[in-house]
């Protein structure tokens, strides 16, 4: 087990990292790393449940439930139940005592099921609180006039969780308020071993078919491949995801609240494109009748359909933006291998960089881990650690409160809590696998005639691999080559 040392809360005038330097950390980051002593001081660390309670007073809040039962599946978005209630309702109902008023939560038992408000806009919440949006200071990360606007809030009970996913554009930064929440990543690398899905369809979010807590390894022998980075994120700290992190994300205590900032530290036009691609695929097919095609398909945080015409006209301007891009870049990369046409580095505005942006990423640099920088490391195998991923007492990446400045922001850290899958794994080995990535049965028992559904036709159409070679052929097309790729 790994101890860091102590180190002393920074005051509020002094951060271990100005506003450049934590933005050039940032550009320069390919794994996830836990900010230390970077938010003392900032107002939103004040905004516990009862504050928000009485900051919000009557009004209404969204709230996600799920029962607390282990399965071997993922429980999606839209296999959740929902009520609208007011924060003081949700408070009563973490009390568990009877004759207490908890509105609507009277139908779902404390005992039985946790709560999560998710995806809560701040600029939505507190449209008539403007004021609330300076509490949250991302200025500090080198964002320039961001703050609680472009952030949204999550509260929860222990036992919230988000499905394991990973976003299309951009990465995320998380402030932990109160209690405490545990994060399960995986890198690009292991997207194969995640066993990725478009259905339940959200636009830029791609979902795993693994329940990563309680794997099932006879429908998914793969993830036994997969490595996870963990780290329990504690009040005060910031955690960092990179694009393209997959990460499982459940809260540990009675009440959590946390700040996500969503950002786009380059715009990626060939992404746009790909999504743009995927919509429409997705769309076309589950809306097409069928004896299989009646499940719910539309994640809660989409609109609605749109018709193919629609998605079509979305796909158009998706390529527009990457052609007209590229050419402001340099026209004469139009006629290049598209290989070889990287996307142009734009700002979290959607500004082209300057060279001195360009030269900052391509000079030498050195991430300065140490106290105030974490990074998340993996654990040591999926064999030997996922057995205790879950239940397994605290030894993954702790990083008290730093919510008052007299308080010590300090980190103990062995970076692994570990899931109860090795003891599975070991009954998997010496059995035949039909084949990477395919139901894993006993040797003799796989199936020969197994029935296609819409769903698995769709996983195939709309994989990653796949949708990025047809990324590649249309912008090919649409630039002028009209040579088939190698």
């Amino acid at each position: 087990m790994l101890h860091l040392p102590q180190t002393m809360a920074a005051p509020d005038s002094v951060k271990p990292f100005s506003p450049a330097e934590t933005q050039k950390i940032l550009y320069h980051l390919q794994q996830p790393t836990v900010f230390m002593n970077m938010t003392c001081g900032w107002p939103v660390l004040h905004w516990t449940a009862e504050h928000l309670s009485g900051c919000l007073g009557d009004k209404p809040v969204r709230f996600r439930l799920g029962r607390k039962k282990e399965t071997n599946s993922p429980l999606f978005e839209t296999q959740c139940s929902y009520v609208e209630a007011r924060l003081v309702h949700f408070l009563s109902w973490t009390q568990d005592q009877l004759g207490t008023d908890v509105g609507p939560f009277s139908e779902y038992p404390f005992s039985e099921y946790w709560a999560y408000a998710d995806y809560k806009y701040i600029a939505m919440l507190f449209q008539d609180q403007p004021s609330m949006y300076e509490d949250v200071k991302w200025s500090e990360f080198g964002f320039e006039g961001r703050n609680g606007r472009e952030s949204t809030l999550w509260i929860g009970t222990e036992g919230a969780n988000t499905p394991c996913h990973l976003d299309s554009y951009g990465c995320n930064l998380v402030l932990q308020v109160q209690g405490r929440k545990r994060w399960y990543l995986f890198p690009p690398e292991d997207t194969a071993n995640l066993y990725p899905t478009r259905i339940p369809y959200e636009e830029s979010s791609v979902f795993s078919q693994v329940d990563v807590l309680h794997p099932d390894l006879k429908r998914f022998p793969a993830f036994q491949r997969a490595r996870a980075h963990v780290v329990t994120l504690q009040p005060g700290q910031v955690l960092y995801v990179p694009r393209h992190w997959w990460h499982y994300v459940e809260s540990v205590d009675p009440i959590t609240v946390s700040v996500n900032s969503w950002i786009e530290l380059d715009v990626d036009d060939v992404a746009r494109v790909s999504e743009a691609v995927t919509r429409a695929v997705v769309f076309a097919i589950k809306r097409a009748q069928s004896d299989d095609n009646t499940d719910d398909w539309l994640n809660p945080t989409e609109e609605g359909v749109s018709s193919h015409n629609e998605n079509i006209q979305y796909l158009n301007l998706a390529v527009s933006a990457f052609a007209q891009r590229q050419k402001d870049l340099c026209h004469s990369q139009l006629n290049q291998d598209l290989t070889e046409i990287h996307p142009v580095k734009r700002d979290f505005r959607g500004q082209i960089r300057e060279k001195s942006d360009s030269a900052r990423d391509s000079a030498p640099f050195s991430v300065p881990f140490g106290t105030h920088l974490i990074p998340v490391s993996p654990v040591r195998s999926q064999q030997q650690d996922l057995a205790e991923m879950r239940g397994a007492p605290s030894k993954d990446l702790d990083v008290k409160s730093c919510r008052k400045s007299a308080e010590n922001c300090t980190v103990s850290s062995d970076a692994a809590q570990r899931t109860e899958a090795a003891s599975a794994v070991r009954l998997q080995q010496g059995k035949h696998e039909c084949s990477p990535g395919l139901t894993q049965s006993r040797a003799c028992d796989c199936p020969r005639h197994a029935i296609i559904s819409t769903n698995d036709l769709l996983d195939c159409l709309v994989h990653p691999d796949i949708i990025t070679r047809v990324t590649e052929l249309l912008l090919k097309r649409q630039t002028g080559s009209h040579s088939t790729p190698t």
